[in-house]
């Protein structure tokens, strides 16, 4: 299904128009789902117009049980407070420091020896649940100061991130399926309807008993630094308002997706080329265009925690990449998984060798002494 949107964007010069069932009667009732890609368009609906395009009754509908009326699920002053109290707080450091530290520990005490056993084996590794079990824990762990330690020796199953993939996933059905027909299945309660109550169930029951256990640790004096805390400080809020924000803030800072259109990035978008980010003298990183690069959406809307991922994102890549050389394993089939957000069917099965530390080592100190000695040539060149 993703390629053939894609393909649609492609043939359509980058909006077009559709319907989620296409039986005559169903269509009329359910209406037409404009579908785009074109930059000028993102800016009209995120920011422009951004108070004529709310999520709307039927977006609400779809994600009501998983988020309840948490910030991703909400419109008008419901969703503006939320949005200013975490905005708040998304701009302390000590919410940097606080997703630094959790960041470096399961980068260093558990992503890289991972790595370095499976180097010494000469063994495959699947690099997208590695990378997605991390950033779970990162973000339960800022979110309200638990770590569900998935990513862990052997992998372990956590009941918590089941439910959470299992409660995702069974929404992702919501929108595929007529209103009336995942309606009807949730009456029943069968299917991926009673998949999602079960797994909604669950994850209620761990939050509730997070959010219990965190009110007496602050009402003993205890300090803690993650999100829930700081939203239980700041006022009497329900405990269905402190789990929507914990969920809410789980499903944002677990993983993303971002698209390449050669209409938006012209024909060598699918090229691994690092050097498009900076700067024409290759001297700095050039923030592009948010109606462009939406990974993190745009307007009112942009993801607070933007900052917060980068920092994620480039200490795993330097810790990584300076250690160890990635290739995609031999025969491994990349094909894209249905899912909220976009995933490799078959994960991302890598090999993974050492780098020659010591040539590193070797090229940093010529950088080093190349840089100690521009300032005599300046002054010898001045004189």
């Amino acid at each position: 299904m993703h390629e053939w949107i894609a393909d649609n964007l492609r043939a359509n010069g980058g909006t077009y128009q559709t319907c989620i069932c296409a039986v005559p009667a169903l269509a009329r009732r359910q209406g037409l789902v404009t579908v785009t890609c074109d930059p000028r368009n993102l800016e009209h609906v995120l920011k422009t117009r951004f108070d004529n395009y709310p999520k709307g009754p039927t977006y609400h509908a779809v994600f009501l049980d998983l988020l309840g009326d948490g910030i991703f699920n909400s419109d008008g002053d419901t969703w503006l407070f939320q949005r200013k109290t975490a905005a708040l707080e998304f701009t302390t450091r000590t919410l940097r420091h606080a997703m630094s530290r959790w960041v470096c520990r399961s980068i260093h005490l558990r992503l890289l020896p991972m790595l370095q056993d499976a180097s010494l084996k000469s063994g495959v590794v699947d690099l997208q649940e590695l990378l997605l079990r991390l950033t779970f824990d990162n973000i339960c762990g800022l979110a309200f100061g638990k770590d569900p330690e998935t990513l862990a020796p052997g992998l372990p199953e956590n009941a918590f991130a089941v439910a959470f993939d299992r409660a995702t996933e069974a929404t992702l059905n919501r929108f595929i399926l007529p209103e009336s027909m995942w309606r009807f299945k949730k009456w029943l309660r069968i299917g991926m309807e009673a998949t999602l109550f079960r797994s909604v169930a669950h994850v209620d029951r761990y939050l509730s008993a997070v959010i219990k256990t965190r009110k007496l640790e602050i009402d003993d004096g205890q300090n803690h630094d993650d999100l829930l805390s700081r939203f239980i400080k700041k006022g009497t809020y329900s405990e269905a308002f402190l789990q929507h924000v914990a969920l809410n803030f789980i499903l944002a800072g677990r993983d993303t997706s971002a698209g390449r259109m050669k209409s938006v990035w012209g024909n060598d978008c699918l090229e691994f080329r690092p050097d498009r980010w900076l700067s024409p003298d290759g001297k700095r990183f050039e923030m592009q265009d948010s109606f462009r690069f939406v990974a993190f959406n745009a307007g009112p809307r942009i993801c607070l925690g933007k900052d917060l991922a980068y920092l994620q994102m480039k200490s795993i890549a330097a810790a990584v990449l300076l250690r160890h050389r990635l290739h995609v394993a031999p025969a491994h089939r990349v094909e894209q998984k249905m899912s909220l957000t976009l995933f490799m069917k078959h994960g991302l099965k890598m090999n993974v060798h050492d780098r020659d530390m010591d040539s590193i080592a070797s090229e940093l100190r010529k950088t080093r002494q190349s840089a100690a000695a521009v300032p005599a040539e300046v002054v010898a060149a001045g004189a």
